[in-house]
């Protein structure tokens, strides 16, 4: 959603029907790790300005079941580019795998897999539509899945920006690279109203008729005034004439109106959005709380920290081991949280997840409660949750900064390599020390 859209609807408690205890608050990070002025400007004005290579985990071996292709694509979002894929191959979309999922608005690089079996495939490479061109082909014996990628280059163009600012973007980037990036969600995570979270919550609740008032109703969070339309006809009941106005982009929106004009209860009209899609809603409540526990942190001073009851997180296994007040003690400890061989973490709540323990457990047990969740609601959700630890810092390499002129006027580029399941605009922000809209977590 552009800047100059304005938002409609009463967001109120009494409006949306929340309980109390329902994350009304935002879900994005309020704090900035770095002091000082940033850079400032603006980003993703041109797609060519938000350029992502992946890296991978692994080469493809040359042998087997699975065509690793690599692509290119620009202007697509990940489902067209499936759809695209799954065109041009012949095969099912449930047959294609991938490690990530890249923005729209960039140009990216990655490599999906595709089940082929011994059946014969087009060998060509190039452009198969527009905006999506094959690079490379390879075989291999098993099916790309998420996570399965180092990380990823990222190169982005900051416009509106005088291009002398370039070494205080290079100082800010030192700065990252040494203290590690804060490890937050970035928008992306939370849609453009901002509320994936909350129709997670709700979901955990089962509250099914609060959640689809929440995603197609004119009350609840603030929405962009061009819907305002289609979200009345959906508060008077008239399902169909609702679905006319949302656009084949709508997956979620489409969903539940066909089926609540087919006659569906709420329950069946959520459902049918799909459960990759209400998972990611789960997955948004959970990672709002993840944010605000990290805003905590920052605010604290303490992200380059341990204390007694942390789960200290290990970058190079993911794996993660508690933190005594022995250790503490130790110089041990905090040479490896300087070298980053070491953060804290935080939990993304859920079933399976490792608590911590002591005041660090209390902090993280008051957030779950103040977003009017137990893990109760969880363990009991009718979307699947998994629990699970993420750093609360992530490490930067390969830091590099210039800046210029090009056809679109003056700019700063930065580049650096993140590892997977980072935000690339959350680095950003430090660096502008301003808001930015659109993420690409990968």
């Amino acid at each position: 959603m552009s800047g100059e859209e304005s938002l409609a609807g009463d967001s109120s408690p009494q409006a949306t029907g929340r309980g109390a205890g329902l994350p009304h608050r935002s879900p994005l990070p309020a704090r900035f790790l770095l002091e000082g002025e940033g850079v400032g400007g603006r980003l993703k004005e041109h797609p060519e300005d938000f350029v992502v290579d992946e890296l991978p985990l692994y080469q493809p071996s040359g042998q087997g079941e699975h065509l690793y292709v690599c692509v290119r694509k620009q202007g697509l979002s990940h489902h067209e580019a499936m759809r695209a894929l799954s065109s041009h191959f012949g095969v099912p979309e449930r047959r294609i795998g991938f490690a990530g999922m890249k923005d729209k608005h960039a140009v990216t690089s990655q490599v999906f897999s595709i089940h082929v079996g011994n059946a014969t495939f087009p060998t060509a490479t190039g452009a198969i539509r527009p905006g999506l061109e094959i690079a490379w082909m390879e075989r291999h014996g098993n099916k790309l899945r998420r996570g399965h990628l180092a990380g990823n280059r990222f190169s982005i163009r900051i416009r509106g920006v005088d291009p002398l600012l370039a070494p205080r973007a290079a100082r800010r980037l030192a700065h990252l690279e040494r203290l590690g990036a804060p490890n937050a969600f970035g928008p992306q995570r939370f849609g453009y109203r901002a509320n994936n979270h909350v129709l997670g919550a709700y979901l955990v609740h089962r509250a099914w008729q609060a959640a689809l008032d929440e995603l197609l109703g004119s009350c609840g969070t603030p929405f962009p005034a061009y819907q305002a339309e289609r979200r009345r006809l959906y508060d008077e009941g008239r399902h169909g004439d609702a679905a006319a106005l949302w656009t084949r982009s709508d997956h979620a929106e489409l969903a539940a109106l066909r089926a609540l004009s087919e006659g569906a209860d709420a329950r069946r009209a959520c459902l049918a959005i799909g459960r990759a899609q209400l998972g990611f809603y789960v997955n948004a409540f959970q990672s709002a709380v993840f944010n605000w526990l990290l805003d905590d942190r920052i605010a604290r001073g303490a992200l380059g920290t341990l204390e007694p009851g942390d789960l200290a997180w290990k970058h190079d296994s993911r794996a993660v081991f508690a933190v005594t007040e022995e250790l503490c003690a130790s110089g041990e400890l905090m040479d490896r949280l300087a070298t980053l061989e070491i953060s804290p973490s935080g939990p993304l709540w859920g079933p399976g997840m490792t608590t911590a323990s002591g005041v660090v457990g209390e902090r993280e047990r008051a957030a779950l409660a103040e977003a009017g969740v137990t893990i109760e609601h969880l363990e009991q959700s009718p979307i699947r949750v998994e629990g699970a630890r993420r750093a609360m810092r992530v490490r930067l390499a390969h830091p590099d900064v210039d800046s210029g002129f090009d056809e679109h006027g003056p700019y700063v580029r930065v580049a650096f390599d993140l590892e997977r399941g980072a935000y690339a605009t959350v680095v950003l922000r430090e660096i502008m020390r301003a808001e930015v809209d659109g993420d690409e977590e990968r």
